[in-house]
């Protein structure tokens, strides 16, 4: 039956319905997780925050979302795909609307239900990368995989456009408009049936069968009824498993958390770092964003594209030794200035083509590198793994400026290109680990990946 499915080189029309229902949702799903960058940008005057109270609001989420990724991806693995995707989204929604009742100096109040948005959040990420890449053929794997990924800079740039139209006093809003994607990412999310390759597993071969007929387009009966030597064991997924695959676990759990670092230190401070270090408003700040957004999507989309013409070891080391090297040279230079720009701003678009766009890379190819019963486990493990990147970016640009200093745009900020430094020296490493240790996925079938990793176990 999955070979009927790698068979077909293009996609029907369900399939496409899937991958574009993912794509909005991790599009949406974005859009909640780093609209803290933007509000925190109107706090920091009238709440007269530190840094290290400030690193602690935009590090909760992060926490929330290596617990999510464990725990939800774990329970994909267990109870299905489809069950734990809806549970996710209406875990990450709900926390985001109730964030709209934050009290005035309630920085603490902000800390805590960010980090039930991350736990929402960081399960979805590892639900929906599997749910969709097991309904596809193995040609159009990487490429689709890429480009579910590859709309979660646009999801930053809604914020940012949203972050420059509202008030300093009507930064609440923003929360409350963050709850109806999340409710319309459900509604469309909830037609879309189990994946056939869990179903398998479990030995529910006529479902698996109806299922990946309604993804093909085709009567149940005309696709042969799998069996178990078709499906391969029935297991039982037992996390411990994952240290069976040592190289997968080095590749993906370091990959992770090096990109990640870098990522999400630039993303959640950057909004506040303009209004700093370049004495713009906070509604300036938001729009200068926008660019980093664009270079980020157009980042995704190319990344998407070399996954497949070079290999996904190739793409992942372009991604972190571009990204490493631009994010030094933009602190190296956040005090100076182009033909009259921000040389900091226009390096950091520049480096968000790779920094950014090269998680079109991260994600998927931390699915593909484990074996199917483990697959969301696997990628659980490595988004959880590489959610410390989550806490380490914030966190430790905050610890090197000095997490006691006050958030204000008179106070000199020399240390910023140590800080930078510390980021990109967390991409280098994920170029490291994906250039020499990858292990290369590129135009095989999700069987003949899991007899390869069977045969290193």
């Amino acid at each position: 039956m999955f070979e009927i499915l790698d068979q077909r080189t293009s996609l029907t029309g369900n399939q496409i319905r899937i991958l574009v229902a993912a794509i909005i949702g991790d599009a949406l799903e974005f859009f909640d997780y780093f609209l803290i960058g933007f509000v925190l940008a109107f706090l920091i005057g009238p709440w007269k925050l530190t840094f290290g109270q400030s690193a602690t609001v935009l590090m909760s989420s992060g926490i929330g979302a290596i617990v999510g990724a464990y725990v939800w991806g774990w329970l994909a693995d267990r109870i299905g795909r489809r069950k734990v995707f809806i549970g996710t989204v209406l875990n990450f929604s709900i926390a985001t609307g109730l964030l709209y009742f934050t009290p005035d100096q309630g920085w603490i109040y902000l800390a805590a239900l960010r980090f039930f948005v991350g736990l929402g959040v960081g399960g979805l990420y590892c639900v929906d990368l599997p749910l969709v890449q097991e309904f596809m053929p193995s040609s159009r794997r990487g490429l689709v995989g890429g480009l579910v990924t590859c709309v979660i800079p646009l999801g930053v740039g809604i914020g940012a456009i949203l972050g420059s139209a509202v008030g300093s006093g009507e930064w609440r809003v923003l929360f409350a408009v963050g709850v109806l994607p999340a409710l319309l990412v459900l509604l469309v999310r909830i037609w879309v049936p189990e994946s056939p390759r869990w179903l398998c597993r479990q030995g529910r071969y006529d479902e698996a069968r109806k299922s990946l007929a309604w993804a093909l387009q085709m009567e149940p009966a005309s696709l042969p009824l799998p069996t178990a030597a078709d499906a391969g064991p029935v297991v039982q997924s037992n996390w411990l498993d994952l240290f069976k695959y040592p190289r997968s676990l080095i590749v993906s759990w370091f990959g992770n958390a090096g990109a990640q670092t870098g990522v999400y230190g630039i993303t959640l401070w950057a909004p506040a770092l303009f209004v700093l270090l370049l004495k713009v408003s906070p509604q300036e700040a938001a729009r200068m964003m926008i660019l980093l957004s664009v270079s980020g999507f157009i980042g995704r989309v190319s990344f998407s594209f070399f996954s497949e013409w070079f290999g996904r070891r190739n793409a992942g080391g372009l991604l972190g030794f571009g990204a490493g090297a631009l994010t030094i040279l933009a602190g190296h230079y956040y005090d100076a200035s182009m033909m009259g720009v921000s040389a900091f701003w226009l390096i950091l678009a520049v480096a968000f083509f790779f920094a950014d766009g090269g998680f079109a890379i991260v994600g998927p190819y931390a699915a593909e590198v484990w074996p199917s019963h483990l697959r969301t486990s696997g990628m659980g493990s490595a988004y959880g793994f590489g959610g410390i990147g989550k806490i380490l970016g914030p966190v430790g640009l905050a610890l090197i400026v000095g997490s006691g200093n006050y958030l204000k745009p008179d106070v000199p900020l020399t240390e910023i290109p140590l800080a930078f430094l510390y980021l990109g020296g967390w991409f280098l490493m994920a170029g490291t680990v994906y250039y020499f240790l990858g292990i290369e996925t590129r135009g095989k079938s999700i069987e003949e990946i899991d007899k390869e990793l069977a045969a290193t176990a």
